[in-house]
């Protein structure tokens, strides 16, 4: 089960039902499933917060994503802060629910086993990311 929570922030506008689909689409295209995943939505303080209480790192991001897997079953929690989804957005020129939409799968990728840090890794993310948002249908952007 997929779900959708927010803290400090308000909740973005998300088809829940087809995002959800979406997301158990590009699970199954690495041989996945979806089990218990925590989508939390949040703003630049809460994830500086998180980032340093738990992976010891002192700067924002715009997403960090916790891995519970059990097998072929992906599970964790995924933080997403809005203000930098939204500064990003304006960054690369993209919109924001576009922006967004590549945050979101970009944590069930990293759950899929896909790593984005090493040497090479970042152009292969990128290109799953781009393979999954051609999976989303239009009406979510």
């Amino acid at each position: 089960m997929i779900t959708y929570q927010f803290e400090n922030v308000k909740m973005p506008n998300l088809y829940r039902r087809q995002t959800t689909a979406w997301l158990r689409r590009v699970a199954g295209s690495y041989g996945r499933e979806i089990g218990d995943i925590a989508y939390i939505f949040c703003n630049d303080t809460k994830i500086l917060e998180v980032n340093r209480e738990f992976l010891h790192h002192d700067y924002f991001t715009d997403i960090i994503t916790f891995d519970d897997d059990e097998g072929k079953i992906i599970s964790g929690d995924i933080f997403i802060s809005l203000d930098t989804v939204r500064s990003n957005s304006e960054k690369f020129q993209t919109t924001y629910d576009q922006e967004l939409h590549r945050v979101i799968v970009h944590g069930v990728l990293h759950l899929c086993g896909i790593k984005d840090k090493g040497p090479g890794q970042r152009k292969i993310m990128e290109a799953a990311e781009n393979k999954a948002l051609a999976l989303l249908p239009s009406e979510n952007i």
